[in-house]
């Protein structure tokens, strides 16, 4: 890559100094040459004409001041080519540098993305001090990240991290250390030093179907989030899809509907066909733009209620919106559906997430529960 000093003439008459990374040139499909070019404006400026002393020494300071940040450039992407550490980074604050990744994750990413990291953020705080900088991180540092979360780290009501919390928490610390190894702030990269936590397998709660009649017979305070819970039940969609989800992204095909849509928690194009009886809960199609289920918010008032509804069916289970899908998930498979099936309907990346569904439908096992002949029992 070549790394260069350029000039821009400004409508105003002054000259704006910039920076053009050059990095080569490719072939399109037309055969024809397009050169990778990139800008780099440094809010760096000069006068056209300097007529009096003070503009010329004003040009002088700032073309010399854009000729050294050229040379840091040049200096950090030797640094990088040959995996060697910029010793200007290595000074940075390391909860410094987390700060930026939580705030970007607050503007680029969902809800939950930034809380978990908000989290991490904030028990990181409480041992890392605040003039620990890059040069000071090693694997040992590392190791002592990893036993905080481990035995150390306390929730808000000073209980130990679940298992989970800690597999997420010691991630986004290791995704912070690969992401200042690629940008040039450590020369090694620490997060394969040291091993993850193992992922907790959690209970996955669901209404049988016999559970899912009683709850479409009984009564429940809101519509919307009737029709929006027995809708998730059948499709498999998660709340915040559900939620958001506008007319535009479902699809009348002849005999079939299908919902095109963007998952919220994977960024992932999905493209899922729904039974006629899902459809039917959605009602009359309405404006493109408009939100399918209006009016449906998340908060307490729903939370409660969905409770009480469950009550009224005469289900003691703890259930939430998202038990909606792992219905689905259950019912798909001891109705027949094969695993892959379930796995692409359901949009997960892993086919070991939708096992663990699998596992709950063992016919085998059931099976196996009955095999041991009766016992004559004496007490």
């Amino acid at each position: 890559m070549k790394i260069t000093l350029k000039e821009k003439i400004l409508n105003t008459g002054k000259i704006s100094l910039y920076l053009e990374y050059y990095k080569g040139s490719t072939i399109d499909a037309n055969g024809k040459r397009k050169h990778l070019r990139t800008q780099e404006y440094l809010k760096i400026y000069l006068h056209q004409n300097p007529k009096s002393t003070t503009e010329k020494n004003e040009n002088k300071e700032n073309l010399k001041l854009a000729e050294n940040i050229l040379a840091i450039r040049k200096t950090d992407y030797i640094q990088g080519k040959f995996e060697m550490k910029s010793t200007t980074k290595a000074k940075r604050s390391f909860l410094s540098f987390f700060s930026e990744m939580v705030d970007d994750r607050e503007i680029n990413y969902s809800a939950d993305n930034y809380g978990n990291w908000k989290s991490a953020f904030a028990h990181l705080k409480k041992i890392v001090p605040p003039s620990l900088t890059f040069d000071d991180i090693d694997e040992n540092f590392v190791k002592k990240v990893k036993e905080y979360f481990d035995s150390k780290a306390l929730t808000k009501s000073n209980l130990p991290l679940s298992q989970n919390s800690k597999v997420s928490y010691f991630n986004k610390f290791k995704a912070c250390l690969r992401k200042a190894f690629e940008d040039g702030y450590l020369s090694v990269n620490y997060s394969v030093k040291v091993k993850s936590f193992e992922q907790a397998e959690s209970q996955r709660e669901y209404l049988t179907f016999n559970e899912l009649q009683s709850l479409a017979k009984a009564e429940c305070k809101y519509q919307n989030l009737k029709k929006a819970f027995l809708f998730s039940a059948l499709s498999g969609l998660r709340w915040s899809d559900i939620q958001t989800l506008t007319w535009s992204k479902v699809r009348d095909e002849g005999e079939f509907t299908k919902v095109n849509f963007r998952q919220e928690k994977t960024d992932g194009v999905e493209y899922l066909y729904i039974s006629e009886q899902a459809r039917q809960l959605l009602g009359e199609r309405k404006h493109p733009q408009e939100r399918v289920f209006v009016g449906l918010k998340y908060g307490m008032t729903y939370n409660t209620e969905l409770v009480r509804w469950c009550n009224r069916a005469g289900i003691p289970k703890h259930i939430t919106f998202h038990c909606a899908r792992h219905t689905n998930a259950v019912l798909l498979l001891e109705n027949g559906a094969d695993i892959y099936t379930v796995s692409k309907r359901l949009g997960h990346r892993e086919l070991r997430t939708t096992a663990i569904y699998a596992r709950i439908v063992d016919k085998k096992n059931k099976e196996a529960a009955g095999l041991i002949p009766e016992l004559k029992i004496e007490f």
